[in-house]
């Protein structure tokens, strides 16, 4: 599996290329702004987008989901219980963040699919608490986790359907069962460095690990 890990536009989101070496099939998580870029990072390494994966609705996500279709044809792919609110969000909350509102999602997924890029696959994990449904990526080694985790860090839950205790829950009983050398690959840059560790998280985070969690 390939992973290119970018951080696009003014709000520190990370976007990651990721796709089969075998038949260069790829898919984009997060493409939320420079999207020419992504593609073009993708193109020449003999890659092929596919599709779009929204890890959640959030604007700061999603706003670069149709210049990415425009320019790949990608299908966009999102939980089933963001679908709704990926295309009903106000015009006025794309204007004040540069993008554009997002297309309807082509395919919804729930806790436990598999989306599948050529021989590579990547499970998803609902781990709600930041939104409704919120979804990380996991595939042996690594598990991309948007804004549930981040390095020394969690999603905020103060945005309509965000829950302290849900996420809590999701990051705890979702995440850190998982092994602990698998990297973590969050949705923002906002720690001190841009991966971390399922082990180094459940030991130090200061929200939710074991040194200073509630």
């Amino acid at each position: 599996m390939f992973v290119k890990q970018m951080q696009v536009g003014g709000f520190a989101v990370f976007a990651y290329i990721v796709a089969c070496k075998v038949t260069k099939d790829a898919l984009v998580i997060d493409p939320a702004a420079e999207c020419e870029r992504i593609m073009k990072e993708a193109a020449d390494r003999g890659y092929t987008i596919k599709y779009i994966v929204n890890t959640h609705c959030h604007v700061d996500h999603i706003m670069g989901n149709k210049r990415m279709k425009d320019l790949t044809g990608a299908e966009i792919i999102i939980h089933e219980k963001e679908a709704y609110s990926l295309v009903h969000q106000s015009a006025y909350s794309f204007s004040m963040f540069g993008g554009e509102p997002s297309p309807p999602a082509n395919i919804t997924v729930k806790d436990g699919d598999y989306i599948n890029i050529g021989e590579t696959s990547l499970q998803v994990i609902h781990t709600p608490g930041h939104s409704p449904g919120s979804i990380s990526l996991y595939h042996k080694g690594m598990v991309f986790t948007g804004d549930t985790l981040f390095v020394g860090g969690v999603g905020r839950t103060d945005l309509d359907g965000g829950s302290w205790e849900v996420l809590l829950s999701s990051v705890r009983n979702k995440l850190f069962v998982l092994p602990d050398d698998t990297v973590v690959a969050p949705g923002h840059n906002y720690g001190d460095t841009p991966r971390s560790t399922i082990g180094h998280e459940k030991a130090y985070n200061p929200y939710v690990g074991q040194r200073g969690g509630y």
